[in-house]
């Protein structure tokens, strides 16, 4: 079998001609997987629209009578949908719920049902379209055998029955959700799960170094494989990195479990301090890392009788470079 050409990345061509250093034939750049300055932005957020539409898919999954059982997760769907019609006025008619509480059984978080729900999340979409996903579960990894991932893992959510039907794996959430994104319309994920810092393969990262110095870092395939949008705008808040975990604790609320991502995404948002992105990443870490050490209280379960805090440490990722200090909106 002959092999593909390589498609550029930036201008997706297929260029030939002579190469030169870090540039392709066709003039763009190769990938540098380094994190690169944002001054000036790279390209604006869209404006609002008065006539938008609003769309969102809130999944919850408790793992019910299982080794692996989570208390959070239907707490925070719960949370996540007042919030959607209460702060951003999303209509109750047009977010799809799906937890095992649910009495429809096309609404029970059956990798089947996911499934349908993405899809039916991107169907149709035009321009001025807000469209939100949140997830609250389990969340694994498995060994990526095309070289697109840095780690050389990709990321993946669980449904409840993942133990039969398998997980969705971060390329099928790519494909599905991110692809189709046309000029104009916004997609905001919030992934709260386990090893979730990547898992909509979007091609940016945000990342803050040790030094404090944050940038963006690339991650889009060496393969050529795109990525992106088709002109709309993807960006996406996971609950951490992803060779971390994502805790599932009443050590923030005091009243009930919730996922520690969920809960300090919509306290941020709540109490008016995540007013731009970069101050609701910000916000969101602050509290995880000061509440949990505060209470000297473990946030994950950990082997034997030791506990100890678990730091998870939330991720911002976009389909493009752009000024994280712009306002966030849904």
């Amino acid at each position: 079998m002959a092999a593909k050409p390589f498609r550029c990345s930036t201008c997706h061509t297929a260029p030939k001609g002579r190469w030169v250093k870090n540039r392709a034939p066709c003039g763009c750049p190769l990938p540098s997987y380094r994190i690169t300055p944002v001054h000036p932005p790279m390209r604006p957020i869209t404006p609002d629209y008065r006539q938008s539409s609003k769309k969102a898919v809130i999944c919850g999954i408790s793992y019910r009578n299982t080794e692996y059982e989570l208390d959070g997760c239907i707490n925070d769907a719960n949370c996540m949908k007042y919030l959607l019609q209460t702060k951003f006025e999303f209509p109750e008619s047009t977010i799809v719920m799906l937890t095992e509480e649910e009495t429809d059984p096309w609404k029970k978080p059956t990798k089947r049902n996911i499934r349908n729900a993405l899809r039916w999340l991107v169907q149709s979409c035009r321009s001025g379209d807000s469209l939100v996903f949140h997830f609250s579960g389990h969340g694994l990894q498995q060994p990526n055998l095309k070289g697109e991932e840095l780690d050389g893992y990709d990321e993946t959510i669980c449904p409840v029955d993942f133990e039969t039907q398998g997980v969705i794996v971060d390329d099928e959430i790519n494909e599905t959700i991110v692809r189709p994104l046309t000029q104009g319309v916004r997609l905001h994920a919030v992934m709260d799960a386990c090893h979730s810092g990547t898992v909509l393969d979007l091609p940016f990262l945000w990342r803050t170094d040790r030094y404090g110095y944050s940038g963006w870092e690339d991650h889009r395939p060496r393969t050529g494989t795109w990525k992106g949008t088709y002109g709309g705008e993807a960006f996406c808040f996971s609950g951490c990195d992803d060779s971390q975990s994502s805790a599932d604790t009443s050590v923030l609320s005091n009243v009930t479990s919730t996922g520690a991502m969920t809960f300090c995404f919509i306290q941020a948002i709540e109490q008016g301090d995540g007013k731009t992105y970069a101050s609701l990443l910000q916000d969101m870490r602050q509290n995880i890392h000061q509440e949990g050490s505060k209470k000297g209280t473990q946030m994950l379960p950990t082997s034997g009788s030791q506990k100890r805090v678990i730091i998870q440490e939330p991720q911002l990722s976009a389909s493009y470079m752009f000024d994280v200090n712009t306002l966030f909106r849904l």
